[in-house]
């Protein structure tokens, strides 16, 4: 399982031109479902990104957790999370998670991020979405269990 962290201070996410989710301050979750990946590895992935210290005290250090600055999540499938360019020109995403095994997952992940006390909101599975992003910092992190 991945997961790609941006800080935000603002995201959104629409779908087919309708507004689906949005958040203020916080991170943007970019979630990939890998072959074989659990919902222990979701548990560990939400409570990981819930308490990281990312974000910055009043001396401007990482010192702060979403807990703590009481940010929101905006948590995002990405399937391309999991695409291997090593070889040729297209990448491969045989190592991604089947569509019914990643979307209980990425609930699962979700509803973990929530009992740690993060407001979360979701894309659409599988849909087109678009992404408005305003990166913080810019800060990204990448997870990955």
């Amino acid at each position: 399982m991945r997961a790609l962290l941006q800080r935000v201070t603002q995201a959104s996410v629409t779908v087919d031109g309708q507004p689906v989710a949005a958040i203020g301050r916080g991170l943007v979750v970019l979630l990939g479902i890998g072959k074989g990946d659990t919902e222990e590895q979701a548990r560990f992935l939400a409570e990981k990104t819930a308490g990281l210290r990312i974000f910055e005290d009043s001396d401007g250090k990482f010192n702060l957790s979403l807990l703590e600055v009481k940010g929101e999540a905006l948590v995002v499938s990405q399937f391309t999370l999991y695409g291997d360019a090593r070889k040729g020109r297209r990448p491969s995403f045989s190592d991604a998670a089947r569509p019914e095994t990643a979307a209980p997952l990425v609930e699962k992940f979700c509803e973990h991020l929530r009992a740690q006390g993060v407001p979360t909101q979701t894309g659409i599975f599988a849909a087109h979405m678009l992404v408005e992003i305003h990166n913080d910092g810019p800060v990204t992190i990448w997870l990955e269990k």
